[in-house]
């Protein structure tokens, strides 16, 4: 079966701005044993900052029946709604309205998320909020309809 949605939810332009100006900082810092640490460490600082924004962005997949974000994966036959949420929605559900028991994969460079409600008996997860800047093609591949709280 094709893949019907995919996404990374990688770092805004502002957030990957923290590279260039990590590794000039650390060049600062090593400034004084020479230019040579300096040079290096700050290539090593901005290639570590790197791939630790890469890392932690989160990637999500529609495909074969399943939704995948990261490493955990749920049958789109447990899913009994998705609520798409705005900002503000969004700081909602993350603050006041969250439940505990909830799956979180939320990234703040992210401006929107989706509620995917859960109909499974046997889990006490009612439902994942998960980052992504395409909510309502993610409805859509999920399959449910869209529903703006």
């Amino acid at each position: 079966m094709a893949e019907s949605f995919s996404e990374r939810v990688s770092p805004s332009l502002t957030v990957w701005l923290l590279v260039p100006a990590g590794a000039v900082l650390v060049g600062i810092m090593l400034l004084p044993i020479g230019p040579t640490p300096a040079v290096i460490g700050g290539v090593v600082v901005a290639l570590v900052i790197a791939l630790l924004l890469w890392r932690v962005s989160p990637a999500i997949l529609v495909r074969d029946g399943m939704v995948t974000v990261d490493r955990a994966r749920l049958p789109i036959q447990l899913i009994s709604a998705v609520d798409i949420l705005d900002r503000p929605q969004t700081e909602q559900a993350m603050g006041p309205d969250l439940d505990a028991r909830a799956h979180l994969r939320h990234r703040a460079w992210a401006k929107t998320s989706v509620r995917i409600v859960l109909n499974d008996p046997e889990d006490p997860t009612p439902y994942w909020l998960i980052s992504t800047r395409r909510p309502e093609e993610l409805a859509a591949a999920l399959g449910h309809p869209i529903e703006s709280r």
